[in-house]
This record gives C-alpha cells, structure tokens and sequence, in this order.
C-alpha cells in the first residue's frame, strides 16, 4: 500500500512538472513516451472508427476522468486498477486503440496488452486532449454529447485549447 502511494504521488509530481516544461503541445506528446506501441493519429482513427469492424477503443483514465467525457464507444478500463481478464472475451487479433489524457498511461495499458498475446494495439497520440483540440465530440457517462474535459490537473489545463475544462 506504501509502495502505490509513492509511486501515485511520483506520477502526480512527475506528471505535474512534465506538463511545465514543454514550450509547445507537439513536444510534449511526442516526447512524454516511449513509442513502444504504434501510434495512431487522432484523424487516422476518425477515419478508421467507422470502417473497421473489430476496432475496441479503451479509456485508460481513471474512471473520474471517464465519467466527465471520452470518445464515443470507448470502454472504460481505467490505468491504476486495470485488469487484463476486464477484457476476456475480446479476439486476440482485434485492433484496439488505447488513449489516455496525452499517451502516457494508455502507452503502460497497451505495452499490457501486447505482453498478454494482443496483437493489433495502438496508441492514440495525444491522447483525448488531441482528440477534443482538433474538434472531435466526446461524450458524458449518460452518452449525450459535451464540452466538458477532465483537465487531469490544473497545470496539464493548459494543454487544452477547446472545450471545458474540469478538475477534480
């Protein structure tokens, strides 16, 4: 228990000091991960949101962030309490795409991903900050559209340029 609030509280400080560094969006989101899994843009995947068939898109916030607004169609499986058997039943070979606030902790869930067998994870780039920044809807727990977005923290809020924001 010790061990979980130390690391939280290094990702809190860690994430909060990351999002004052950068000059610009772009360099943040592409420098705050890895790449070990395959990004996709947030215009590829409106584009391929309504052509492929076996497309699972996962929300890897926490479920606060979710229930203010995510992607239409997303599943919540949430990055401090995820659980692989959360997704039993779902086709090894389904492309999933995977988002967070920026790519960060989706990244974590897809590199959990690829290690169980899936083979067609990506990671969408920029996350839901991208997402709503280039106009695309996202909608409350009740399934109607909004304008809100969870901010993750005050000092991430600047990275958002459209929409609502919302702090917890």
């Amino acid at each position: 228990m010790k061990r979980q609030f130390i690391i939280l509280l290094f990702l809190t400080l860690g994430f909060s000091a990351f999002a004052q560094e950068y000059e610009s969006f772009e360099e943040l989101k592409n420098d705050i991960i890895s790449k070990t899994i395959p990004l996709i843009s947030v215009e590829n995947l409106k584009k391929v949101e309504k052509t492929k068939s076996k497309l699972l898109i996962i929300d890897a916030r926490e479920e606060s962030e979710y229930n203010v607004s995510h992607i239409k169609g997303a599943e919540y499986v949430g990055y401090d309490n995820f659980k692989i058997k959360n997704l039993k039943g779902v086709d090894r070979e389904t492309t999933i795409v995977v988002y967070c606030s920026v790519g960060y902790r989706s990244e974590k869930i897809g590199e959990k991903l690829k290690k169980v067998g899936f083979t067609k994870v990506m990671n969408l780039q920029g996350g839901i900050f991208d997402w709503v920044n280039k106009g695309y809807s996202v909608y409350d727990n009740e399934g109607n559209k909004t304008k809100k977005i969870h901010a993750y923290s005050k000092s991430w809020s600047k990275w958002l340029t459209k929409g609502e924001k919302v702090y917890e």
